[in-house]
C-alpha cells in the first residue's frame, strides 16, 4: 500500500530533524544525561516537527539500547511507539478530546505505572483547544506528576494557553524551517524515491510550502504523481497556480497606471469566481515580493512568497519605485482589513484600484503630493519649452518687443507712477542727459531672478522662536510642508501657539494631523509645557479660495520650472 511521502519520510531520531537543531541537541542532551523534566511544551507553525520531536523524545527515554540520546529504532519500545501499539505513550488531540470528563480520565490513569517500559508518555498535540475547566484539571497533576510520567504539549496558537500552564512548563519555540533546507530535503528526497526534481522546482515547492517541511513533502507528492520531470512550470500548473498569471495581468496593469484594463480584469476574475479578498491578498503578496526583490536584491531571494518566476517578477519591477510600492502595499493592507465588514466588497476593491492607479484621488496628503509631483513634471516641460522659444529668438533678427501669453501665476505688480512733465527728469540724473539705447533690449533676453514671495502673514507679530521652531518641524515633515511653513507665522497668544497662515491651502494642510502632532511635539519640547495649536487665516477669517490656483502657486515657488495654469 502507498504510503504518503510526509509519511514515509517521517524523522524518527533527532539527527534526521531538519532546521531545528537549537531543539534537538538539547533534547538529546536531556535524554543521554537522564535530566528529564517533567512538562515539556512544543510551540511553532504547523509542519515545523513538533509532533515528531514528541515521539521522538518518548522513544529515547523508552530505549532500551540508546546511542547518544538518540533511540535505537529496533528496540521493541521504539517499534511499538511508531506503530502506536505500546499503551504506554498514549498521543491526543485536544481539539476531539477538550472536555474537563476526558482530562479527568487521563489524570485517573496516569497515577499508574508503565507496564513495558521505564515511563508514561503523554503527548497532546493543540493543547490550547482545551476549554477552561478542563486546564484547570490538568493544572495540579501537571505540577507535581509522578515520577513515571512525562506530558509533551504541542500547540500553533501559544497565546491561547493559561499562564499557569506556560508556568509549570519547559517551553521549545520551533521556528519556520529556511527555504534553503527544505529544498535540500526535497532534493534528498527526491533521488531517493526516483524523481526527478529541478533545483528551480525545489526552490519554488520550498516558498511555496511557507516554512512547513510536511507541506514540502506533500507538494513534492503531488508534482511527482503527475509523472515525469518536476520543473517550476510543472509545480505551477499541477498546483493551480497558473492562475497567478491573471493576478501578475492585473498588477500589471496598476503599476502602469491603466485604470480601465485594471477594472476590467478585476471583472473579468470576479466573474470567474475569484473572490475579491483573496485577489487583493494576492496583490499584497505580489507587491511584498516586487518590494523585496527591490530593496534586498542578494538575500531577498529566501524571502519571497513563490509563485512567481523570476522572469515575470523583473518585468513587473522595471520602472517602478520603492516609495509607490510601499503606498500601494499599504493601500492594498487597509482594504484588505476593512473588506470583512464592508456592505459592497466589489466596489471597495474596484476603489482601491483606482486609488493604485491614479494617487490623487485618495483625498488626503498623498492625493496632495501626488498633484505636486504632477505639477512639477508638467513644469519642467514648460520650461524647457520656454529655454527653447528663448534660444530660437536670439538666433533671427532681433525683435523690438516679445509677446508672451502672460505670466504663469497672478502675482500683485506695483502701480507704475504717472510720466512726469517733459521739462523735469524722471530722476536726478546729473550732468549726464539721459538717452535712449541705440538697441531696444528684450525683456526675455535676460530671465529675471524670481523673488521670494514674501510671508502672507507678514502682519502677524514676530516671534523670536518661530523661525528656530520651523527648522525643527523641518526635520520631522515631508518637504511637501516647508514651503508652507515658510508661508506661516506663529505667536504665542494666551498660553496658546496661533499660526497664522496666508490662504486656505496653507492653514488646510497645516492643520492636518501629521503636521499638527509635529508642531505641537516639537512646540511643547523646546517651551517645556504644554501647548495648543490653533490655526487662523491673517486676517483672522477664512476666504474662499480656489484651490487649484492656491495650489499652481504653491509649485510656481520651485526654482526649476515654470506652471502655466
Amino acid at each position: 500500500m502507498y504510503q504518503a511521502l510526509y509519511r514515509k519520510w517521517r524523522p524518527r531520531s533527532f539527527s534526521d530533524v531538519v532546521g531545528q537543531e537549537h531543539i534537538t541537541e538539547t533534547l538529546r542532551r536531556q535524554a543521554a544525561q537522564g535530566r528529564l523534566s517533567h512538562a515539556y511544551l512544543f510551540t511553532g507553525t504547523r509542519g515545523t516537527g513538533k509532533t515528531t520531536c514528541a515521539k521522538i523524545l518518548a522513544k529515547a527515554v523508552n530505549c532500551r539500547n540508546p546511542v547518544d540520546g538518540d533511540p535505537c529504532n529496533r528496540c521493541p519500545a521504539c517499534l511499538g511507539i511508531d506503530n502506536s501499539s505500546l499503551l504506554d505513550v498514549l498521543e491526543l488531540d485536544a481539539a476531539s478530546n477538550n472536555g474537563v470528563d476526558q482530562v479527568r480520565a487521563l489524570r485517573d490513569e496516569a497515577v499508574y505505572s508503565p507496564a513495558s517500559v521505564k515511563y508514561r508518555v503523554y503527548i497532546i498535540d493543540e493543547v490550547h483547544m482545551l476549554s477552561i475547566s478542563a486546564f484547570n484539571a490538568l493544572l495540579k497533576i501537571l505540577e507535581e506528576p509522578p515520577a513515571h510520567l512525562i506530558f509533551i504539549l504541542a500547540t500553533t496558537e501559544l497565546h491561547k494557553v493559561p499562564a499557569t500552564i506556560l508556568s509549570r512548563c519547559q517551553r521549545f519555540a520551533f521556528k519556520r524551517i529556511l527555504p534553503r533546507d527544505i529544498a535540500a530535503r526535497l532534493l534528498y528526497v527526491a533521488g531517493q524515491e526516483g524523481i526527478e526534481l529541478t533545483e528551480e522546482a525545489a526552490g519554488l515547492l520550498a516558498r511555496l510550502s511557507d516554512g512547513a517541511m510536511r507541506d514540502a513533502l506533500s507538494l513534492l507528492d503531488q508534482c511527482g504523481a503527475a509523472g515525469g520531470a518536476v520543473s517550476s512550470e510543472r509545480v505551477l500548473d499541477v498546483l493551480g497556480l497558473a492562475g497567478n498569471l491573471q493576478t501578475a495581468e492585473l498588477m500589471g496593469c496598476l503599476l502602469g497606471r491603466d485604470a480601465q484594463a485594471a477594472l476590467l480584469t478585476l471583472d473579468r476574475l470576479y466573474r470567474g469566481g475569484k473572490d475579491v479578498g483573496a485577489l487583493l491578498g494576492e496583490l499584497s503578496a505580489l507587491t511584498r515580493d516586487l518590494l523585496i526583490r527591490m530593496t534586498a536584491p542578494e538575500g531577498g531571494a529566501a524571502l519571497l512568497s513563490g509563485g512567481y518566476d523570476d522572469g515575470l517578477m523583473d518585468r513587473l519591477s522595471q520602472g517602478v519605485s520603492p516609495t509607490r510600492l510601499l503606498f500601494m502595499a499599504a493601500q492594498l493592507q487597509s482594504v484588505s482589513a476593512a473588506l470583512p465588514l464592508s456592505a459592497n466588497r466589489r466596489t471597495d476593491a474596484e476603489l482601491c484600484l483606482l486609488r493604485l492607479c491614479d494617487e490623487s484621488l485618495c483625498g488626503d496628503v498623498v492625493a496632495l503630493a501626488a498633484r505636486l509631483v504632477r505639477l512639477e513634471e508638467g513644469g519642467a516641460v514648460s520650461a524647457a519649452s520656454c529655454v527653447q522659444s528663448s534660444r530660437k529668438t536670439a538666433v533671427g533678427s532681433t525683435p523690438s518687443v516679445v509677446e508672451m501669453d502672460g505670466p504663469p501665476w497672478e502675482e500683485e505688480r506695483p502701480t507704475l507712477p504717472e510720466a512726469p512733465p517733459e521739462d523735469e527728469p524722471p530722476w536726478d540724473a546729473g550732468p549726464q542727459p539721459y538717452s535712449e539705447p541705440a538697441c531696444p533690449v528684450s525683456p526675455v533676453s535676460e530671465k529675471p531672478k524670481r523673488k521670494k514671495s514674501a510671508p502672507a502673514a507678514a502682519s502677524a507679530p514676530c516671534w523670536e522662536l518661530w523661525g528656530e521652531l520651523v527648522e525643527q518641524y523641518k526635520n520631522q515633515l515631508t518637504p511637501m510642508f516647508w514651503y508652507m511653513l515658510d508661508d506661516a507665522r506663529g505667536a504665542m497668544e494666551d498660553g496658546a501657539l496661533v499660526v497664522r497662515c496666508g490662504d486656505e491651502l496653507t492653514m488646510e494642510s497645516l492643520n492636518s494631523p501629521e503636521a499638527v502632532k509635529v508642531i505641537q511635539a516639537v512646540t511643547e519640547e523646546k517651551l517645556g509645557r504644554p501647548v495648543t495649536v490653533r490655526f487662523i487665516m491673517d486676517d483672522g477669517s477664512a476666504q474662499p479660495v480656489d484651490k487649484l490656483e492656491e495650489l499652481i502657486r504653491q509649485g510656481s515657488r520651485f526654482e526649476n520650472f515654470t506652471v502655466k495654469p
